[in-house]
């Protein structure tokens, strides 16, 4: 069984070519799932499901969206709503008055500037309220299939303990993975490392024995 040395450094050496290949070929062996965790029919539910995600489990956002795409179908009726029923139904996401004034301002942005219809750059999604470049990132990946780096708090530590990134700023982190992954990787990324910090580089106590990418990264590897 691999040994870990627990107090070694996260390495900062930044990964060769031939060493980012490796990883890749391992995550998408072990993670071949591309599809967002969030269930949505429309490109509109996954914006609303994905500013509703931050800080709160894709489960409990799951199951807290059935309820509230059943009762608002199409963004002008969220827009239209009354705010105490919106902030009723999405309270177990938590944050629930400012997630609910960012869904609604959201709903009522894309109603009054787009027409309805989910913007395609992060420049337009970015302009609508509670977006920021993650979520963008999000709708651009899953609904326009358009390659983008998603950076979540479990891409953020997996990467930089992987030596892709030596940044704890999100945006710095995106164009840095931009700069070191093949292009076809961008959008799987997110999914994989999401996978991956869920189950095993967790935050606190990192499974690194049990790690199939401890060999590359700073806290794994043999002592």
């Amino acid at each position: 069984m691999r040994t870990v040395n627990k107090n070694k450094a996260v390495s900062t050496r930044r990964k060769s070519k031939k060493d980012i290949t490796e990883i890749l070929r391992l995550l998408d062996e072990h993670y071949p799932r591309t599809e967002s965790f969030l269930e949505y029919g429309e490109p509109w539910q996954l914006l609303i499901a994905t500013i509703l995600s931050a800080q709160c489990t894709d489960n409990r956002v799951n199951e807290v969206t059935k309820v509230l795409f059943a009762r608002f179908t199409s963004p002008r009726e969220l827009a239209d709503a009354e705010a105490s029923e919106v902030e009723r139904i999405i309270k177990p996401v938590g944050l629930y008055r400012a997630k609910a004034a960012s869904i609604m301002g959201c709903a009522r942005g894309l109603c009054e500037r787009f027409g309805g219809e989910v913007p395609k750059t992060v420049e337009d999604l970015t302009s609508l309220p509670g977006v920021g470049r993650k979520t963008a990132n999000v709708v651009r990946t899953h609904v326009f299939r358009e390659p983008s780096v998603v950076v979540d708090t479990h891409v953020k530590r997996v990467s930089k303990r992987l030596g892709l990134t030596d940044t704890d700023d999100p945006v710095k982190a995106e164009f840095e993975l931009m700069k070191v992954l093949p292009r076809d990787h961008w959008s799987r990324i997110n999914i994989e490392f999401m996978s991956l910090g869920r189950e095993i580089c967790k935050a606190r106590n990192p499974k690194c024995g049990e790690c199939f990418l401890a060999e590359h990264c700073g806290l794994g590897g043999h002592s």
